[in-house]
This record gives C-alpha cells, sequence and structure tokens, in this order.
C-alpha cells in the first residue's frame, strides 16, 4: 500500500493528475521532479512541501532553487537530481512519468532501492524490458501501470485464475487525428493537426506518437514486458470512441473490458 510518493515528471499531465490521485487518498509527496517548468514545480512544492525537489535543467534549478528559499525543500538538480529523487530513502513507491529515454535510469534506481514503481514512462520498458523486469523480480517490487491501455489490462487479468486461462490481450487506439485520410492527403499534414487529439489532451510526444500510430506499437513492446506474453498474444483494435481502455480474452472466447 502506497503510503510516501515521489512523484517523476510531476508538472505533466500524467503528473499533475497522479497528484490530484495523492490529494484524494492522502499520500505524503517526498520528492518532486520535473524537465525545467520551474514555476509550477514551485506552485507544488508549497502546496505539497516535498523533502526534495529535481529540475532536469541546470539554470531553471538554480531560479528554482533562489524562488524556493523561504521552504524546507532540498532542491537538486541535472539527471543526478532526479536519480536522487528516485531512490528517496522515505518514499515506498516512485511514480515515473518522465517523458522518454531520460525514464530508464531513474526507473532501475528506484528498483534497486526496493521501490514500488507506478510506470507511465512506457520507454523504460521499450528499451530495457529485460532488465527492468529481471531486477524488479529480484528485488521483488511490483511494476504497476499507470498508462491508460496497461492499467486496464492489469485491472482485467486481476480476475483471473491461472494465467494458461489468458489467449489474448486486446489493446485499444482511437486512430488518432489521421483516421480514414489517404495516403495523399498526409503528404503535407502539420504539427498543429497531428497535435489535435479527437479525444484525449496529453504532451506533444505521445500526441504526435498517437497521430502516426507509432505509440501503439511502443504500447505492444511494453505490454509484453509488463504481463509476460509473447507479441502474438497482443492484438490492436482501433476504437474511435475511447471507451474501452483495453481487454483481455480467455480461453473460452469470454472477454473482460474496462471502460
Amino acid at each position: 500500500m502506497t503510503e510516501k510518493l515521489s512523484v517523476l515528471g510531476s508538472t505533466g499531465s500524467i503528473g499533475t493528475q497522479s497528484l490530484d490521485v495523492a490529494e484524494m487518498r492522502g499520500y505524503e509527496i517526498i520528492a518532486l521532479t520535473a524537465d525545467r517548468n520551474a514555476k509550477v514545480l514551485e506552485e507544488q512544492i508549497r502546496k505539497w512541501k516535498p523533502k526534495y525537489a529535481a529540475l532536469n535543467d541546470e539554470e531553471a534549478a538554480k531560479a528554482l532553487k533562489i524562488a524556493v528559499a523561504d521552504t524546507d525543500t532540498k532542491v537538486l538538480s541535472g539527471p543526478d537530481g532526479v536519480v536522487f529523487c528516485a531512490a528517496a530513502e522515505e518514499a515506498d513507491t516512485v511514480l515515473n512519468s518522465v517523458v522518454g529515454i531520460a525514464g530508464l535510469k531513474p526507473t532501475l534506481t528506484a528498483i534497486g532501492e526496493g521501490k514500488n514503481i507506478a510506470l507511465a514512462n512506457k520507454e523504460t520498458l521499450v528499451a530495457g524490458g529485460a532488465l527492468v523486469m529481471k531486477k524488479a523480480k529480484e528485488k521483488g517490487v511490483k511494476i504497476l501501470p499507470v498508462d491508460s491501455e496497461h492499467s486496464a489490462i492489469f485491472q482485467c487479468l486481476e480476475g483471473m485464475n491461472k494465467k494458461d486461462e489468458l489467449k489474448s490481450i486486446i489493446l485499444t487506439a482511437s486512430g488518432g487525428p489521421f483516421f480514414g485520410k489517404k495516403r495523399e492527403e498526409l503528404e503535407n499534414i502539420t504539427v498543429a493537426e497531428a497535435l489535435k487529439h479527437p479525444n484525449w489532451s496529453m504532451g506533444a510526444k505521445i500526441t504526435v506518437d498517437s497521430a502516426t500510430m507509432m505509440n501503439k506499437g511502443l504500447e505492444l513492446i511494453e505490454a509484453v514486458w509488463l504481463f509476460d506474453v509473447s507479441p502474438d498474444m497482443i492484438d490492436i483494435v482501433v476504437h474511435r470512441e475511447s471507451i474501452i481502455h483495453s481487454l483481455i480474452e480467455y480461453n473460452d472466447n469470454s472477454v473482460i473490458a474496462q471502460l
């Protein structure tokens, strides 16, 4: 049971929503980190009073240190500062919503310190799945998926008695803003158009990855590692309404979905 939480990537979409949940559940916030958004991180520090905070951008961290000098929060900087927050002794769970491959080292460090991982950084498993899952098993820590689709699968699997009952995992995709367009219509697409996701408000990288459907390829790799299944057990379906987050199919062909 989580009681003390470190949030990596606390100023992003998932980070801010996670802090809302932490407030509802009464979790203590031990550490907060972000890339360079000193303004929002300062606001979070004043609200949550974490023991530690870190900005990946060193110049932004200098400004933050001055801005929160009247608080008891210790401000760190650079990738090492983020890793320090991931390993903070007082935390029992580390939520990783850092963008990109930068999330791998903090995840491995936190696992090494025996922290459970609430994972919203899919690149951690895309790039280092074998390493991460092996280390988690050795340390006896849980990897808990936070992303919509993988959290849905995780919850659906809770009702399964034995792993050999599972026939397939079904990931859903909205299809993004370019669904149904012909090849010639895609030749002059702009970044602004790619960022107009039909259903969700997300960070720029994941929104562009969703527009190209690359994100679903990354999610397939993530699911292989998280749920210890082969790629051929995973299907991907376009579901424009985004009501169903994901599904699992049993050997008897019954299906459980999270909506």
